[in-house]
């Protein structure tokens, strides 16, 4: 039995410190199930639509990389835990969209997951998202205990 669809969504404004300005910013908690992924990914694209983002083909790409983003989160990071929770948090600047997953797992190295470039690779266990991830985005850097992951998407 699956426990109860639990989105939170918070929104707020959050200073930033090198322009001393604030900027737009939504945070969810979502439960470490998969069923919870597109609602979430609606969720955070009507935010992003609604400070901006433009472009069938930019909305596409921020969809794609979210999607793959909690996947991760919740099959890797969190095995899909009932006790554990994906926080997404989205900032919203002039230049760009942030979005940030940070799962309750114990983390990974995101260097030992090389590109799919050979046939056989495409067969292998792990990687495959954050190859895509990494052609979707602009910019996407992980914290130092590999629990969270980063993506910039610059507005176009």
């Amino acid at each position: 039995m699956t426990s109860p669809m639990r989105l939170s969504v918070q929104r707020s404004d959050v200073l930033l410190p090198e322009a001393a300005c604030t900027a737009p910013r939504i945070s969810l908690r979502l439960p470490s199930e998969l069923r919870v992924i597109e609602e979430a990914v609606d969720v955070v694209a009507q935010h992003c639509e609604a400070e901006g983002l433009c472009g069938r083909r930019a909305r596409f790409q921020l969809r794609v990389a979210l999607c793959e983003a909690l996947a991760n989160a919740i099959l890797y990071g969190n095995r899909e835990d009932a006790s554990k929770h994906v926080d997404v948090h989205v900032t919203v600047t002039d230049p760009a969209f942030t979005v940030e997953v940070i799962d309750e797992g114990s983390g990974y190295n995101p260097v030992s997951f090389e590109a799919p470039a050979l046939p056989d690779d495409l067969e292998a266990a792990g990687g495959r998202g954050l190859f895509l991830i990494r052609q979707l985005v602009d910019h996407v850097s992980f914290n130092d205990r590999g629990n969270a992951i980063c993506m910039v998407l610059r507005r176009a």
